[in-house]
């Protein structure tokens, strides 16, 4: 049996996991580990550890002793020293990242120096920030890769990866938004106590690279939604550098009337929020991913999130600066209209059984682990 470990160390890689960890779980073939680290381990995050636990897998590692900062790089380096130990401990064949969070790249590296193979989710996008040198990077260290789409595989082609590794599988949260598996709305608003049957989700990251400016930014956003007078499903952010600022601005209006306020939702949950909201704002990839695939209309705001669409394609996306005014013109401007993406732009909800195929052939793991830079055209003497 072939020990395949998965790392997640967010509530949102868990979402796009989940589904694949359940397949090798119930497969005899495989044996399953789950790594947790990262948010999941985060008090103010609603310690979502907890939840993985509760899915009844049978190899869980809570990895409590990683010792978190407000540094990414030093969280980077604990996460690399804990996840060695482990990685010797369990001797994994296989482990799969998904993304571009540094529990991804600490799993890429520890997995490349260590002669596993090492399968990334989803690289080969673009994300904006920090964010997409950590993507393209762990796709440097990754043996295999499982893009959502044709043009992510372009990308990885373009980094000198091997297109024989290469397997688009469309993005496995797909699987899940297209299921009929998810909750109700009542039995969600009744889970979360929600006030509200008419309103809008507002989620906001920090800009890794713009933390300077990220408190001014901040207090406009939260003032334009104060001032649009409609009702808001507001989610705290990821743990990136200046998300305490953010924070400290969501807690000043968590007792608004026009508020609800949340550390973390279930992605199935979130799901369902998101299928019923109006329209989705802030710089969260939700906007550009998920909102798209139910066709929710989405409000942009900043450079988190430029380039990694086009709004001739995904047109339910709206994108404005981050002023006051600007973000309140949007809101007040923004379309109940429904534009669906066709399917194939993400996945067509078939991403478990796709990957499942690819581990599951034997000639996948008799390939050379040596990595090799693949020249798309002859280098310039």
């Amino acid at each position: 049996m072939k020990k395949i470990m998965f790392i997640t160390g967010t509530r949102a890689d868990y979402g796009k996991l989940k589904n694949l960890m359940k397949a090798v779980e119930g497969d005899g073939r495989f044996e399953n580990y789950i790594f947790v680290c990262g948010m999941h381990l985060l008090p103010q995050y609603g310690n979502t550890y907890n939840g993985i636990i509760n899915e009844g897998y049978k190899n869980v590692h809570i990895a409590r002793g990683i010792n978190y900062t407000a540094d990414m790089s030093i969280n980077l380096g604990n996460t690399i020293t804990y996840l060695s130990g482990y990685v010797h401990d369990i001797k994994p064949d296989m482990i799969v990242v998904h993304g571009d969070r540094i529990d991804a790249l600490a799993g890429a590296i520890v997995g490349a120096l260590n002669n596993i193979w090492v399968s990334h989710i989803e690289g080969g996008e673009i994300s904006g920030t920090i964010d997409e040198s950590i993507r393209h990077a762990v796709s440097k260290f990754a043996h295999f890769h499982f893009v959502a789409n044709k043009e992510a595989a372009k990308r990885l082609i373009q980094l000198g990866e091997n297109r024989e590794n290469i397997f688009e599988i469309g993005s496995p949260d797909i699987d899940v938004m297209l299921s009929d598996t998810l909750p109700s709305f009542e039995e969600v608003k009744n889970w979360y106590k929600l006030r509200f049957d008419k309103y809008a989700i507002a989620l906001y990251h920090p800009v890794t690279t713009e933390v300077g400016t990220l408190a001014a930014k901040v207090n406009d956003l939260m003032e334009a939604l104060q001032e649009s007078g409609k009702k808001y499903v507001l989610i705290y952010p990821n743990n990136d550098t200046g998300t305490e600022v953010i924070i400290s601005r969501i807690e000043q209006v968590r007792a608004t009337e026009n508020f609800e306020v949340y550390k973390t939702l279930k992605f199935e949950y979130f799901l369902t929020l998101l299928k019923n909201a109006d329209f989705i704002i802030g710089n969260s990839s939700a906007g550009i991913r998920e909102a798209c695939v139910y066709g929710i209309p989405a409000i942009d705001i900043g450079t988190r999130q430029k380039d990694r669409y086009d709004e001739n394609i995904l047109k339910n996306i709206r994108h404005c600066g981050e002023s006051k005014e600007e973000i309140l013109e949007a809101i007040n401007s923004i379309s109940n209209e429904k534009y669906q993406v066709p399917s194939s732009v993400f996945g067509r909800g078939n991403s478990t059984e796709l990957f499942m195929q690819v581990i599951g052939n034997r000639e996948l793991w008799n390939r050379e682990i040596q990595k090799h830079f693949i020249d798309t055209e002859s280098p310039t003497q």
